[in-house]
């Protein structure tokens, strides 16, 4: 396998053999670190589909569980974030299986039902899962304990915690309002109105999760729209909700107790995960490819609109409308890019894809500014600290803000590497570096490439494919 030193051949075939396939979720496991070195591996070509999209994927499950009947879902992503969410399910009493062709067979117990979990949910690294049950459990009369791993357990959840104690849950965290915390659910909650202080699709989520539940119309205000996931698919189970354009935001209320009905969903291909090959192809000479079935919600497409500014040469393919979400395949081809101020109002709509950004920048003509994006500072890990010290370390030249980054581009050329950067736990700084490594003089060592596998257990497999190093 041109591209890698020979001291990381096989840890990469392992990884790669690894992270091929998820099989039926057990418990969650803590994998030692694994180290990587990256080189460039020549052009990317060829065609792919990224995995299912995990905003939507974790949805799907708590969704499905909530109704009472049998829904299908195709597509889910199977990674360890996602898996999370299904272990807490079956938990709190949906029955839920994987079938040997892939679908997903997910049988609710309706609002209201669910059961007293006989131990503690373990979240893993999902601040997506943990967040949303949080909102779940606190109009349920249920006490639950969430655990999870060192990078969750940093990350804090007051924004979360003060409107569902204000809905009437009773919350326990420890200091800093982060986890380990337990949620003591009250039913019946109390509707409230609430107009979010930081746009987080997250948080708007979890309170109207909390309001299917809750008698009477439970209100949020997002003074910033962001995805829209979980409107779409609460209509779509038949919950009662409305959304309103208003000079003060969007306006969404759902009206509780909800009766939801059983679907078939299809989950289409997560843009967050298609970003990397998006910043690949387009800074690597000589790629073409085509990324398959790519969401392209237009609460999600920050990332495209902003390469697009910048030079990218990204051509959308037969367009179409996938389980009621836009999606289309994308062809990405290598173009010179040229830096840009990244527009603050992109923020939430490209909020995961930022670290992979900051790459493409260090690649183009010129300094690229992103600003407004202090939800970086709370995710996984500090992204903003965590990927200017690994691309500083590269060679790039960079300036940290309190709200993002301004990256002095290589004009095209190759960055230099040659450098041990950390992942932090963070699964997209870790592939953010990967494809970095791609274009690099030297090699790019990644300390810790395991928390791939929590949001994109085929990432390795799909980059030697890609790069005609497959099987």
């Amino acid at each position: 396998m041109n591209g890698l030193r020979g001291d990381t051949l096989a840890k990469w075939a392992r990884l790669a053999i690894a992270q091929g396939h998820c099989q039926k979720p057990g418990p969650m496991t803590h994998p030692l670190p694994q180290p990587l070195d990256v080189v460039a591996r020549g052009p990317l070509t060829g065609s792919i589909a990224v995995p299912g999209d995990k905003s939507i994927s974790h949805r799907a499950l708590m969704f499905a569980s909530l109704a009472v009947g049998t829904s299908r879902i195709i597509g889910l992503l199977e990674g360890e974030d996602v898996l999370a969410t299904a272990a807490a399910m079956r938990a709190m009493g949906a029955t839920i299986e994987r079938q040997d062709d892939g679908i997903w067979v997910v049988d609710g117990v309706g609002v209201g039902g669910l059961l007293q979990p006989e131990t503690a949910l373990e979240m893993g690294n999902s601040g997506t899962s943990t967040r949303l049950l949080m909102g779940l459990v606190s109009s349920h009369p249920i006490t639950c304990t969430f655990t999870g791993d060192a990078s969750l357990s940093g990350r804090p959840m007051g924004r979360v915690i003060d409107p569902l104690s204000q809905m009437g849950a009773d919350i326990t965290a420890s200091p800093g309002g982060k986890l380990p915390l337990m949620v003591r659910g009250i039913c019946p909650a109390v509707p409230i109105s609430y107009t979010l202080p930081v746009a987080s699709a997250q948080v708007k989520s979890a309170i109207l999760l909390a309001g299917l539940n809750t008698p009477g119309i439970t209100t949020v205000i997002e003074p910033v729209a962001t995805r829209d996931h979980s409107e779409r698919m609460l209509t779509g189970f038949g919950a009662k909700l409305t959304v309103e354009e208003t000079d003060a935001g969007r306006v969404i209320s759902i009206t509780g107790e909800a009766e939801l009905r059983p679907q078939d969903i299809v989950v289409p291909g997560d843009p967050s995960s298609s970003a990397f090959w998006l910043v690949a192809a387009s800074i690597v000479p000589g790629s073409d490819i085509v990324v398959r079935n790519v969401g392209l919600n237009p609460t999600r497409i920050g990332i495209v609109t902003a390469l697009r500014m910048m030079g990218a040469d990204i051509t959308e393919l037969d367009p179409r409308t996938v389980g009621g979400e836009p999606v289309a395949d994308l062809r990405v081809r290598h173009a010179a890019l040229t830096a840009i101020e990244v527009p603050a109002d992109l923020a939430p709509s490209m909020i995961d894809e930022y670290p992979v950004l900051f790459v493409a920048a260090a690649f183009a003509t010129g300094t690229t500014i992103a600003r407004g994006a202090h939800e970086l500072r709370v995710k996984e890990s500090d992204r903003i600290t965590t990927m200017r010290i690994a691309l500083e370390a590269c060679g790039v030249a960079c300036e940290e803000y309190e709200d993002g980054m301004a990256i002095t581009g290589s004009g095209g050329a190759a960055i230099r590497g040659g450098a041990r950067v950390a992942s932090k736990l963070d699964h997209r700084i870790a592939m953010s570096m990967v494809v970095a490594g791609l274009g690099s003089d030297e090699p790019v060592t990644i300390d810790d490439v395991s928390p791939v596998a929590t949001s994109y257990p085929v990432f390795f497999r799909s980059l030697d494919a890609l790069t005609g190093q497959g099987n």
